[in-house]
């Protein structure tokens, strides 16, 4: 069997692979060195921008001089006839030194303007002569020949050099040889070495400025980065102590209200919220071990009881193990309802996407609540005064808070009393007659776990007003209870729901 071959990668060109470690370098980097970078490389694009258009307006400015002068150059009177002619400009310049030497041409004259380089270049016959006092050829191009062409008043100025080698710029124009019947160009050339050289001195000079910048523009970067996110270094430690350490809670002072304040304040509202959430949980944790403990150990009593009996051979009377047995039901239903409304609220305030969510008939799940509330309390009177209501949310945890609230007010009602239950515009109270709730007592009653000292004996966890407050903000409403209204006895429960008197 032959086996399969993984084909080849693709070849990439090496600018993407440089492309590819430059940003493999550039993540590998911490948060400060890339601020860092990305200064230093803002202010050296910014430099480096500057700096050139600073050269190339020199540079402008000062070729534009150079022109300006050779335009306002004068032209010559006349083509000196009388010169020596040779075929290219260094053997005319080579023929009037030699003339020099031998004493058969004139010295240039002495003062006056000073002398520019000056060349003449002849159609008929095809030679190039030069003054007297010349001492350095331009060269010629072969372009030149067609400034022939040109009228007496117009020139041509372009960049050239002598035959030296050294650069100039040259002014070409044409006159006429009455004489000969024949053209002459004159050829003026002004050198540019001295601007040549005064702008590599610029560049030179601006090429250390930038440097000099770019790397002040590290340094001052460098500072920014630590300033900036000293913060952040600040929320580093921190969230390695809580991780280290398991200690949540920590926060970090907040300054201004810039991003990295918004970031320390976000860190320290989620931190408190952790904290707050530990203490809940610890809270709920040894809250519920104390109420598992005291039907945990009545039971196990009862157990040791009943098994101690049977291992001594004396049988309890069967009235006694009725009544234990009946004991040990009602304590395992306690746990059962206990340990359901630990459930209940070991949820989070905010709706898991597991749960589902819909639109409730609010009316519909009071009327259910309403009939289990009359088989717990035969002899109370209800009177009620139920609207339609559709609310969107949870249906059990808001059935439930419904079944809590009546069972509530139930089990406080004196034999025979009367509940008021009324749903109107999403509005729903229940209202017993029963001996009310002490105004101290009224800022606790939705803790978990808490247990008003008059009512300590009556069964119960504490947690049914917990999960009913739970439930009604899940939906996003409101519950609170307290004294009734018309000042008479009892307790009143409100809860507000949003909704609408018809499902949408």
């Amino acid at each position: 069997m032959s086996g399969t071959t993984t084909p080849p990668p693709p070849l990439l060109p090496p600018r993407v692979h440089r492309r590819q470690r430059l940003a493999r370098w550039y993540r590998a980097q911490s948060l400060r060195s890339r601020l860092t970078f990305l200064t230093a490389a803002a202010v050296a694009v910014a430099i480096a921008l500057s700096a050139l258009a600073c050269w190339f307006i020199v540079e402008k400015q000062l070729y534009g001089q150079v022109r300006h002068d050779l335009e306002n150059v004068p032209p010559p009177r006349a083509a000196p006839l009388n010169l020596p002619c040779a075929t290219t400009p260094d053997a005319a310049l080579k023929k009037v030194q030699d003339a020099k030497e031998a004493g058969t041409l004139p010295e240039p004259p002495v003062g006056g303007p000073a002398a520019r380089d000056t060349q003449f270049v002849w159609d008929d016959p095809a030679c190039v002569t030069l003054p007297a006092s010349a001492t350095k050829a331009i060269a010629i191009q072969p372009d030149d020949a067609r400034a022939f062409l040109l009228k007496p008043n117009q020139s041509i100025i372009r960049e050239g050099h002598f035959t030296n080698g050294e650069p100039a710029m040259v002014k070409i124009s044409v006159a006429a040889v009455p004489s000969t019947h024949s053209s002459v160009l004159i050829m003026v050339a002004s050198p540019t070495k001295a601007t040549k050289e005064s702008l590599n001195q610029l560049a030179l000079i601006l090429g250390g400025v930038a440097l000099g910048g770019v790397i002040l523009a590290g340094l001052a970067g460098r500072l920014v980065a630590r300033s900036a996110l000293k913060p952040v270094d600040q929320l580093t430690d921190v969230v390695e102590h809580i991780a280290r350490t398991e200690e949540v809670g920590g926060t970090i002072p907040v300054h201004g209200s810039d991003e990295i304040a918004r970031l320390a304040a976000s860190f320290n509202s989620m931190s408190t919220a952790l904290a707050n959430s530990r203490d809940r949980q610890t809270r709920l944790i040894a809250d519920a071990g104390h109420e598992l403990r005291t039907p945990l150990t009545s039971l196990r009593t009862n157990v040791d009881l009943l098994i101690r009996s049977d291992d001594t051979g004396r049988p309890l009377p069967a009235a006694t193990r009725t009544k234990l047995l009946g004991n040990m039901k009602a304590q395992m239903q306690e746990l059962t309802v206990l340990i359901g409304d630990l459930l209940q609220l070991s949820r989070p305030d905010t709706p898991k996407p597991g749960r589902i969510l819909a639109v409730v008939a609010v009316h519909e799940l009071a009327d259910r609540a309403l009939a289990r509330a009359k088989l717990r309390g035969p002899g109370l009177v209800f009177e009620t005064e139920i609207e339609p209501w559709f609310v969107h949310g949870d249906a059990a945890a808001l059935e439930r808070a419904v079944i809590n609230l009546l069972d509530n007010a139930v089990k406080y009602s004196p034999p025979g009393g009367t509940i008021d239950i009324r749903l109107r515009q999403g509005v729903l109270t229940v209202r017993d007659h029963g001996p009310g709730i002490p105004p101290d007592e009224l800022p606790y009653v939705f803790d978990r776990f808490w247990r008003s000292p008059s009512s300590r004996q009556l069964p119960g966890s504490g947690l049914g007003l917990s999960i009913v407050a739970q439930s009604v903000r899940e939906a996003g409403g409101e519950v609170s209870l307290g004294p009734a209204h018309d000042g008479g006895p009892g307790a009143l429960a409100t809860v507000r729901l949003p909704g609408g008197p018809a499902a949408g």
